[in-house]
């Protein structure tokens, strides 16, 4: 089934609000089996409403509107689409009594404006929406089916999943459902991964793959339509099992996965602790590790060493280092990683030092030079790093660089302890 979805409201096409409300309706319903193919806003307008509705009915099954279903003038959705439908509207009394009772409820004095929500198309199906006073309508028209549901997120939420995917399960029984999972990659680029797995995409017909770079990790998208979720589920591993044979040594972990989270678990699993010390990004990469609840467990502590001063007095960088090799360096980044594990007593640190920019840049270091050092007791590594985009992407792309760096660290080291303890365990069994 094909669907459009409308939404409506002038303070979505001048940017004062975020249009959640077809974020939530594209994702719920693709895992439904529908084809959301289009989507179109439009203001509080008659004329551009209109159009929008002919057009989308002439190429869409399903067409849903959120919003415009208020008691102000200039709520227009039902009216419109009663009118492009032919069909009349008349006073719905349950309608009208629940209005009446919720706003009691509230105390809120019941004006002759509220008396308009209660207005339905005839032949419309009304959509109960109890915390709220606009109800969703469904109204078929020729072939097409316009579904109107409230605009405030909430109330088009319990709409959609108290009624409407309710009465689409009945309505649609053979509809069956599309499925997806994300495979989320940190250390290569989405040029490399394109051309790792090109002989699958040319091949790939049902389940698809689609790439995606998201603030320095790539995403591996893996999306089947089948009748039910168990059939969707086998398409996906099996080809999860391809994808993971060609790119596996790059995936950190799947769908909701962070690498903030999954750097946390690896610490908590090894009963570890990590610090940073940070230049450029000026604390972001250990405001991201706290986003995670319980991170007090491994975050043990950080340094925002924004001035040479601070990296010189605080975490002990070298003055001679700073003075001839400059704060963004090598050298310096190890420094710091090496001086902020030390002062606070971390098993594993991690640096930053670079330049985020608009200004600041040289021929030899340009804007979005950053040079990431990772620091435990087996040793140290510094990686250099050159990030595009404008100062606030770059920091972020460098926090992010630095987690994903400690990540690798982390495993890596574990895998040499594991050696470690192999050699020992054989000894003990040789005496």
């Amino acid at each position: 089934m094909k669907v459009e979805v409308i939404t409506t409201g002038t303070e979505l096409l001048l940017g004062e609000i975020l249009n959640t409300n077809f974020t939530y309706l594209a994702q719920e319903l693709n895992a439904r089996g529908f084809d959301v193919l289009y989507q179109t806003t439009v203001g509080d307008n008659p004329e551009r409403l209109e159009d929008a509705l002919k057009i989308a009915a002439a190429r869409a099954d399903i067409v849903i509107t959120s919003g415009g279903l208020g008691p102000t003038r200039g709520d227009i959705t039902k009216e419109l689409v009663a009118k492009f439908c032919g069909a009349e509207l008349y006073m719905n009394l349950e309608v009208w009594e629940h209005i009446h009772t919720l706003l009691s409820k509230r105390n809120i004095c019941i004006a002759a404006n509220n008396d308009k929500q209660a207005m339905v198309p005839s032949g419309a199906v009304v959509l109960r929406n109890e915390v709220g006073t606009a109800p969703g309508l469904v109204l078929e028209h020729d072939s097409t089916m316009f579904v109107m549901l409230p605009g405030p997120p909430f109330e088009l939420k319990h709409v959609c999943e108290k009624e409407l995917f309710p009465f689409f399960e009945q309505r649609f029984p053979q509809n069956g459902i599309i499925k997806s999972h994300t495979l989320k990659l940190y250390g290569i680029g989405e040029s490399g991964v394109a051309e790792l797995l090109d002989d699958l995409i040319l091949q790939q017909s049902n389940p698809t793959i689609a790439l995606y770079a998201r603030h320095g990790e790539i995403l591996v998208r893996l999306t089947a339509k089948a009748a039910a979720e168990e059939e969707a589920d086998r398409m996906i591993a099996a080809m999860q099992e391809k994808v993971e044979a060609i790119v596996g040594t790059y995936v950190y972990g799947y769908d909701n996965d962070t690498l903030p989270e999954v750097l946390g678990k690896e610490l908590l699993k090894r009963q570890m602790t990590i610090a940073f010390a940070e230049s450029c990004t000026g604390g972001l990469a250990s405001s991201l590790m706290t986003d995670v609840p319980g991170s007090s467990e491994y975050l043990k502590g950080s340094v925002v060493s924004y001035t040479n001063e601070i990296k010189r007095d605080v975490i002990h960088v070298n003055k001679t280092i700073l003075d001839k090799k400059g704060a963004v360096s090598e050298e310096v980044a190890l420094e710091m990683a090496r001086g902020v594990r030390e002062l606070i007593g971390a098993d594993f640190a991690a640096s930053i030092t670079g330049l985020a920019g608009p200004g600041g840049g040289t021929r030899k270091k340009p804007v979005g030079l950053v040079y990431i050092a990772v620091a435990d007791e087996n040793g140290e590594e510094c990686r250099k790093f050159n990030f595009s985009g404008a100062r606030l992407q770059v920091k972020h792309r460098a926090a992010m660089a630095a987690i994903g760096l400690a990540l690798e660290r982390v495993k890596k080291c574990s895998l040499n302890r594991e050696d470690l303890e192999e050699i020992s365990n054989d000894h003990d069994t040789d005496r």
